[in-house]
This record gives C-alpha cells, structure tokens and sequence, in this order.
C-alpha cells in the first residue's frame, strides 16, 4: 500500500465518447482529511462511485486500504464507511435499532457489537436518544447518526458526501467538531465533498475536478495563492458603464456577480484610494478582501461550485448492501 490509503492510478471511465473521468491520479495519505471538489458534470460522483465500488472503471486502478476496487470488492466494502448527502436511515427505527441493523450487515462480532455502538452513539451525543425513533430527531441529530453508522465497522476510510447539506451554521459547527474529534480518535481517513467553501477549508489538500480531468490539487492556502492578487468588489449606479471604464482606464476586466463587479489588482491597499478618487461612474460601495478557495475554484474552472445530487446507486448501497456482502 506504501504511504497512501487512497490510492488512483490513470482513471479512465467512458460512457460511450464521452471521458466522464479523463486520466486522473491521486494518493490520499492515512488520517487526511482530503476535500474532492468539482461542479455538476465534472466527474466527481462518478469517480467515487468507483472508489465505492459502484461503477468499474474502464481503464486504471483505485485501491482503498491496498485491496482493488474492481477485484476485492467485498474487502473496500469493509474498509470504507458512507455518510450519504440525502438521509437514508429508516425513519420507523430507533437509533438504536438502525445500528444494530447495520452491525448485523457488517458481521460486527456479537463480543464487541453492543460496545462499539453504545461508544458511537456517545460520541455524537446520541446515547440518551438511542430509543426514540429517528422520524422524531432533527436534521443534526439525523446528521450524527449516520456518522456513527458510517463509523460503526471500524472503516479505514469514510466518505462524506455533502455531510452537513441544510443544516443551520450552528449545527454544521457541531457536526464539524464530532467529524475532526472522530480523525483524532480513530485516525480515520476523510473523503469529503462539499461545496461549502469553509467546509472545504477544513481539508488537508484540496482536489479540483473538471470535465473529467483533474485540474488541480494542493492545500487550501497553496489554491488561494493561484489567484496571487486581492479582490477588489465595487458596487456603482451603471455596472455595465463601470466594466467598461475599469477596462479602458486599467486594462482589466470586471466580472459581474450578484454583488456588483469583482475584479483583482496588486497592492490592493495602495490601489483602492487613488481607485476611488480617479473612478467616473458613480460608486455606491466598495471593499478590498484577500483571496478565498472560492476565488480559486472560480479561477480554476471558471463557475462557481454548486450543489450536486447525489446519486442514487450510493442510497441504494445501503439498503442493498447486506444481500451484496453474501455474494
């Protein structure tokens, strides 16, 4: 396995003409956190669906934990856990009950079953709900069972997939605190996909897809410096006539955004006076910021990341998944 968990190697996967994963290779070291970006359509959920071992892949290798996702199936199966962008715990079941359902698919020992989960459900502050049905928790309480289901088996890897989608800033906070406690106590490895730019933050290095290829991969200070310059955001009574005298007076073109124009300089500090003395058209607002991820996933492929749905084969892996591990 060498030094990398998560291993990919010239990942090819057509559907027909088209590359939906074009040639891509990364290595996710033991205990990363390792954040896979990438708009709708850029290969994203299918290259997890192959880490997942839902999807071969036409040409190249993945291995999770040393073991091949095409030729060890049932071995990745073990060795990884799923948090699911949409709920897919059964409603009718208690906490309790949804985990033990789960042990029994995972052949969890009966020695250690009722530990291990008396143990997660502790660790996401779920203990004292364990009999009430999961119909009546909230959307974190949801949240932080399905963290501990994912966690049950004692997964080396554990795929999140959109993991705190909808929920109230406070809430993500704590969904947040249980994930980074649960890397420092089990040294789990974290496969994250978000398009939650602070979510994305959190991550050790950062991996940007973009139609099929991977375009880019770095921590996330190492992204923000591709963008090099700082962010100047200028709000005017005529946008349209403003982008064209930026254009002409400094030779640089504005991008519009629902804030107004964007555009970068260098010495945004000496820049903005002289900016705000000089310009024409009358502006409204103004303000001077360093770059963000956003700025650099914007750079890279130029759109902004959005919410992608996940698909249906994950959902489906759960309530299939104990007739598939017989097999």
């Amino acid at each position: 396995m060498g030094d990398y968990i998560v291993g990919v190697q010239n990942l090819v996967k057509r559907f027909g003409a088209l590359a939906a994963v074009d040639g891509i290779s990364f290595n996710v070291a033991p205990g990363e956190i390792f954040g896979f970006l990438g708009p709708n359509g850029a290969g994203k959920t299918t290259t997890i669906n192959i880490l997942c071992t839902l999807s071969k892949p036409t040409s190249g290798q993945a291995t999770i934990d040393g073991f091949d996702v095409v030729r060890q199936q049932s071995q990745v199966r073990q060795s990884i856990g799923l948090v699911f962008q949409d709920p897919s715990l059964d409603e009718r079941l208690s906490g309790l009950q949804n985990l033990r359902f789960h042990a029994l698919v995972y052949h969890l020992p009966a020695s250690v079953r009722e530990k291990r989960i008396e143990q997660m459900l502790t660790m996401v502050e779920l203990w004292e709900k364990r009999h009430n049905e999961v119909r009546t928790y909230s959307g974190g309480m949801k949240r932080r069972l399905e963290i501990a289901r994912g966690l049950l088996h004692h997964p080396k890897v554990l795929f999140l997939d959109e993991p705190t989608l909808g929920l109230d800033p406070q809430t993500r906070n704590r969904i947040w605190e249980h994930i980074l406690e649960l890397r420092r106590r089990e040294g789990t490895t974290i496969f994250l996909t978000t398009h939650y730019m602070d979510e994305a933050e959190k991550a050790d290095r950062i991996a940007i897809i973009d139609y099929g290829k991977l375009i880019a991969m770095d921590t996330p200070e190492g992204l923000k410096r591709i963008v090099g310059k700082d962010i100047i955001c200028v709000k005017t009574a005529n946008d349209d006539r403003a982008a064209e005298e930026i254009r002409l007076r400094y030779g640089i073109d504005a991008k519009h955004d629902s804030d107004g124009l964007t555009f970068e300089v260098s010495g945004g500090e000496e820049f903005l006076p002289i900016f705000i003395k000089e310009f024409g058209t009358k502006i409204l607002s103004v303000s001077l910021r360093r770059p963000t991820l956003d700025d650099a996933f914007m750079k890279l492929t130029g759109r902004e990341i959005r919410q992608e749905e996940v698909s249906n084969e994950l959902k489906e892996m759960v309530r299939q998944h104990g007739r598939r591990m017989r097999h």
